[in-house]
């Protein structure tokens, strides 16, 4: 029997993304100028007020009041009448240095207390699980609903910021996408559309939402499936059922209308409910965070090892303890679909794929990071619209060397990238 499966996504106005990338922002900026720097950072926004906190052990100087008002006016909360804007705001800051118990499983040091530069042994920063998925359903290994969802946001955010289309699009919206599925968990239909985006008051509440409703449908809509590979657009044809603003008005918004915090869009961040996620948010947090850099690695090797055929779903899980490198467990669920051979009668098994997985990949921290380039200033661009099933690219970026400004390339996305699928189907031999 056929079932629905619904993802949801926020715009990068919600308040919660707000808080995001505020985090992620000033996560840059420390990376900037020192590459070694270790952030926590939090944000809580509400009507008219920032307040950042956290824990920091830097070299470098950070303006985080300059940081967080260029993000909230990029955004686009630019107007007293929002009730929050990026040039009257208050920004509180309450940001102190990292405890010298995290550091220490971090970091290695001798006897009498000096630090021991021997970066491949780093620990991780925290104990935790995190999770990596990957599905046949788009090109992008991602689960079909959460990517229409995704890209709904992404082309609203277009049209408000350069198009003159729909002129009364304030920055906060949210959208969701029921997808049907069939027995063998292909997509099959677009179910539900639900699109909910804050507006200016421009007319009487019924025409405003008719109004709202005749652009969703002849501009976003086509927008969206223009977006879509044939086969993915022909399961918009058989018709859906189309809400939007269902309250009826959504004039009050962003953080006037909601607070918002750090870390609290974990889901709309990585897989929208399928798979599974070990609960550690991504943004503000610097590489040697495994919340971080263990979810990213996990999503690398998911990917690769569908692309390469191992299996058509996979979720792989990897757990850490603070201070220790290696990971104390991997684990992998194909969810029935492996397609590795142990002989000819037999699959192999998800316990014997996860064996493998430890024998292909070095999933120390430090070995992930240097892997992915974790280091540098990319994080801004991972805070809102999902950090999986993006797009890699390499990009000039400006960091400060000793005080002097210089460009560098850096890789951003680097966990999306499609460059082992070579050595996974080399080391399955004839397997797949």
């Amino acid at each position: 029997m056929s079932y629905l499966f619904t993802s949801e996504s926020v715009s990068e106005g919600h308040p919660d993304k707000v808080s995001d990338q505020i985090s992620d922002a000033i996560l840059d900026e420390f990376l900037r100028q020192d590459q070694n720097s270790k952030v926590a950072c939090e944000t809580m926004v509400t009507t008219g007020l920032v307040v950042i906190a956290g824990e920091v052990r830097s070299n470098a100087y950070v303006d985080i009041q300059q940081v967080a008002r260029r993000v909230i006016n990029r955004i686009g909360y630019t107007k007293a009448e929002y009730m929050f804007d990026g040039n009257s705001c208050g920004i509180l800051s309450a940001i102190h240095e990292q405890s010298e118990d995290i550091r220490r499983g971090v970091e290695k040091f001798d006897e009498a207390g000096n630090p021991v530069n021997v970066p491949d042994e780093q620990g991780a920063g925290d104990q935790g699980m995190m999770f990596g998925y990957a599905c046949t359903d788009t090109e992008e290994y991602m689960p079909l609903p959460l990517t229409l969802a995704h890209i709904s946001l992404l082309e609203l955010s277009r049209i408000r910021k350069e198009t003159s289309l729909m002129p009364y699009l304030r920055p906060d919206a949210k959208s969701q996408f029921t997808v049907e599925y069939d027995d063998d968990n292909n997509p099959v239909k677009v179910h539900t559309i639900l699109i909910s985006t804050q507006h200016d008051e421009f007319a009487k509440d019924s025409e405003m939402q008719l109004k709202i409703r005749a652009d969703i449908e002849k501009i976003l809509i086509p927008r969206i499936i223009n977006r879509l590979p044939k086969q993915t657009q022909k399961l918009f044809t058989k018709g859906y059922t189309l809400l939007i603003n269902p309250t009826g008005k959504f004039v009050i918004g962003g953080p006037h209308g909601d607070s918002g915090l750090t870390g609290r869009k974990i889901i709309v961040d990585t897989y929208g409910g399928k798979g599974a996620h070990g609960g550690g948010a991504f943004s503000g947090k610097d590489p040697s965070k495994v919340d971080r850099s263990g979810a990213y690695a996990a999503r690398y090797i998911a990917k690769n090892m569908v692309a390469a055929g191992v299996a058509k779903e996979i979720l792989v899980q990897i757990a850490y303890a603070i201070g220790v490198a290696k990971p104390v467990g991997v684990f992998v669920n194909t969810y029935g679909t492996s397609l590795v051979k142990k002989n000819s009668s037999d699959k192999m098994t998800d316990g014997e794929i996860a064996k493998k997985i430890e024998e292909l990949f070095d999933l120390r921290p430090a070995a992930i990071i240097s892997k992915f380039q974790l280091k540098n200033p990319i994080y801004e661009s991972t805070a809102s619209y999902g950090h999986m099933g993006r797009d890699p690219f390499v990009r000039e970026v400006e960091f400060s060397d000793n005080g002097e400004l210089v460009k560098r390339e850096v890789q951003f996305f680097g966990w999306e990238k499609l460059d082992s699928v070579e050595m996974i189907r080399k080391a399955f031999e004839s397997q797949i």
